[in-house]
């Protein structure tokens, strides 16, 4: 039943910046590289290959230079199952990203390269979102699309009310990113007006602080048996209360909960604040990551996926979700590269590693 849903489903669209992404082999720091890995990522792109990997009819949409590293990356794209229909062509170059990889006690760091590139340059009227979104049922966008400029801004609410008065579901990652913030207007003052359009939201603590003001809970779990989770679900249930009166259109709110120990262990849950009440997942311990960018993205994927496939179970949506999360930070590379079946697995406990043969 579940996959005749997926198949029967009109498309989901996502929007925002794919780059290329640059990362030092083998934890090293940027001044011992002479060499780099090349990848392509972004949060939106990640959230769709998510999604497409789930067998989700699935399109991207970005703005992209006219040259041969754009190329590659559309066929990488295409290769992980996106549609790239909507890609409109312009401007001179990619943005770029540059990761050094954290390790123990020493912090993962990230260099970005945007300014001027082809996404960071879009305005309104450059992307026909009638047609884009014709045959669409949901639609997906970040904060990091509205972070670049102030008419990246005016083309997500063009986007974005396109999208409503069209029908559409619209779900938004808050994915604050201080580094971007540059152009003199606040993520809050910015944000706030899109966000009310949200039917699903999508945040951490510190993102909900930032756009919408609502103060954090916490999350300190040391272990997967940590009381300290449950002990605060009332106070998660006023945190999703406080973000309801604040979007009104929001029917569904999600939290994704991390405590990191060190760079390469840490501990993932999740709440869903809806109709009311509070769903909550349990605690995923995670001692050995390989990768955490992108896993926030395989969350939203990975939710976008449960919603569609359990549309009476937000329960299994959510596990769904944060196992999908997880599983990602066992990934390398920005995307995540995980089966319906994988995650499953996982939700159902089953987390020896073992090999399948």
């Amino acid at each position: 039943m579940d996959n005749e849903r997926i198949l029967k489903y009109k498309k989901v669209v996502t929007f925002g910046e794919v780059m290329l992404r640059l990362t030092t082999p083998s934890f090293q720091r940027f001044s011992q590289a002479g060499q780099l890995v090349a990848t392509f990522g972004g949060s939106e792109a990640n959230v769709a290959v998510s999604l497409a990997n789930f067998g989700v009819p699935t399109e991207f949409v970005t703005r992209l230079p006219d040259n041969a590293v754009a190329r590659a990356c559309i066929a990488s794209l295409r290769a992980n199952g996106l549609g790239t229909e909507g890609i409109v062509f312009g401007g001179k170059r990619m943005g770029l990203y540059y990761l050094e990889a954290g390790a123990a006690f020493r912090n993962s760091n990230v260099v970005y390269d945007r300014d001027g590139s082809a996404f960071a340059t879009l305005k309104p009227g450059m992307i026909d979102w009638e047609h884009v979104l014709a045959d669409a049922g949901w639609f997906h966008w970040s904060g990091i699309a509205a972070a670049l400029s102030q008419d990246g801004a005016d083309a997500c609410r063009e986007a974005i009310e396109t999208a409503h008065r069209m029908g559409l579901v619209i779900s938004c990652d808050l994915n604050f990113r201080k580094k971007l913030w540059n152009y003199g207007r606040t993520a809050a003052e910015v944000m706030q007006p899109l966000v009310a359009y949200s039917n699903v939201l999508f945040g951490a603590e510190p993102e909900y602080l930032e756009i919408l003001g609502v103060k954090p809970v916490g999350f300190k779990a040391t272990t997967e048996k940590d009381t300290s989770f449950q002990d605060n679900l009332p106070a998660f249930e006023d945190y999703g209360r406080q973000v309801a009166r604040l979007v009104p259109r929001c029917r569904k709110i999600f939290l994704e909960l991390r405590n990191s120990i060190t760079s390469n262990h840490n501990l993932l849950a999740a709440v869903l604040y809806s109709d009311g009440s509070l769903k909550h997942t349990g605690i995923y311990d995670i001692e050995h990551e390989v990768d955490r960018v992108g896993a926030g993205d395989a969350f939203v994927g990975g939710l976008i996926y449960g919603l569609i496939a359990y549309p009476d179970n937000d329960q299994k949506a959510l596990d769904f979700a944060l196992a999908a999360s997880a599983l990602k930070n066992t990934v390398y590379g920005d995307f995540n590269q995980v089966s319906v079946e994988e995650v499953e697995n996982l939700m159902q406990g089953n987390k020896a590693g073992r090999v399948m043969r």
